[in-house]
């Protein structure tokens, strides 16, 4: 049931309705990948139709891993840190990002019941690669939910389904839309699911890129905005809501921010920089609803950092460097700029999609929202 997400053009996307957020360029693929070396692995799972049946399907699912460079990231650790807008989630692994200012994993996103089996899976990878008899490894996996499309109590992701992400990763194109992790997710009451994008901001000491890769299943759709614009409230029920019934509460849901770059900085400037995904997230409509999770993490590609020293040698010393807090605030609004489009980018990207028992989610019109935004200027 793998189904490879990474053949074929990729879909539409924001810019190409003609619509821009923010003032700043993207990079060269507008997508996480902009950060050199940093690449994305997928595998997306859809697969029957019909009625619920726990173990058999619908299967509307998959998992996203985000590989931070170099590689193998365990060898040779990042600066990273993170940021909770509101907790009504998980991701594994953070407490040590936080201890530590390190981040030691690839970044693994995927379905609520499914985070064990992506953790596991990673660690069963470093075992078969590591060089060390005694090691330990706490990777990072977020989720989001997706049980009202996908039969998310049958377990359907696998230790192969990650190896397969994790084997096929690549940098440049990421997929979008209705792949990964974001397969069976919903965003704004449309269909959401992963999305990307990326800018360069040009400090005193720069160039640096910024790179975002979101998956998106949160928010309401009266709350839904573009650039200031109230979309959501003006297309209305023109677009059917999620259904049939019993749908979430509107706004229920979460959303996974994955944010790298490659300017040089430290763990507390790292979470400064997770931290201002959130004001994206508000720009959109959301306001970290208490049924959400709002889990964000930002990465360094700037410093590789020696592994730890556990009886197999390793720096007593290292010699850093970090960039000047007074140049910060550009990447702050790259990390905004980025995000807002990254979940824009889902949502553009993203088909209608019937799950179980004919729950229904269906896409945002790329015409509807023109229509928004050009009728307000």
């Amino acid at each position: 049931m793998i189904v490879d997400s990474t053949p074929a053009p990729r879909g539409p996307r924001l810019r190409d309705l003609g619509i821009t957020v923010g003032g700043l360029p993207p990079g060269p693929q507008n997508a996480i990948t902009d950060v050199v070396g940093v690449q994305v692995g997928m595998t997306t799972l859809v697969a029957g139709g019909g009625p619920r049946v726990v173990g058999q399907g619908p299967v509307r699912t998959g998992v996203t891993l985000v590989l931070p460079a170099p590689w193998p990231v365990w060898k040779t650790p990042v600066f990273a840190g993170s940021h909770v807008l509101n907790g009504n989630g998980e991701a594994t692994g953070l407490a040590w990002v936080k201890e530590s200012g390190l981040l030691t994993s690839p970044i693994g996103i995927t379905n609520t019941h499914s985070v064990g089996v992506v953790r596991d899976a990673l660690i069963g990878f470093e075992a078969e690669t590591h060089d060390s008899a005694v090691w330990f490894s706490l990777p990072v996996v977020a989720e989001t939910y997706d049980g009202r499309l996908n039969d998310i109590n049958g377990m359907h992701v696998t230790a192969d389904h990650v190896r397969h992400a994790l084997t096929t990763a690549t940098g440049g194109r990421v997929p979008e839309g209705n792949v990964g992790g974001g397969t069976g997710m919903t965003a704004h009451q449309f269909k959401g699911g992963t999305g990307t994008s990326s800018r360069v901001v040009l400090p005193d000491v720069g160039p640096f890129t910024v790179g975002v890769l979101v998956q998106a299943n949160y928010g309401r759709r009266e709350r839904f905005a573009v650039n200031g614009v109230p979309v959501g409230r003006l297309i209305g029920d023109r677009v059917p809501l999620p259904g049939p019934a019993p749908a979430a509460p509107p706004g229920a849901g979460s959303i996974i921010i994955v944010v790298a770059t490659d300017a040089p900085l430290l763990p507390h400037q790292c979470d400064r920089l997770a931290q201002r995904a959130g004001l994206a997230v508000g720009r959109l409509g959301g306001v970290g609803e208490h049924s959400s999770g709002d889990i964000f993490i930002a990465f360094s590609t700037a410093t590789h950092l020696p592994p730890e020293n556990k009886g197999v040698g390793g720096a007593s010393v290292v010699d850093l460097q970090m960039l000047a807090n007074s140049q910060i605030t550009l990447l702050f609004d790259a990390v905004v700029e980025a995000t807002e489009e990254a979940i824009l980018n889902a949502m553009v990207a993203a088909e209608t999609m019937v799950g179980c028992d004919g729950f229904t989610v269906h896409r945002l019109p790329h015409d509807l929202l023109a229509a928004a935004l050009n009728g307000a200027g």
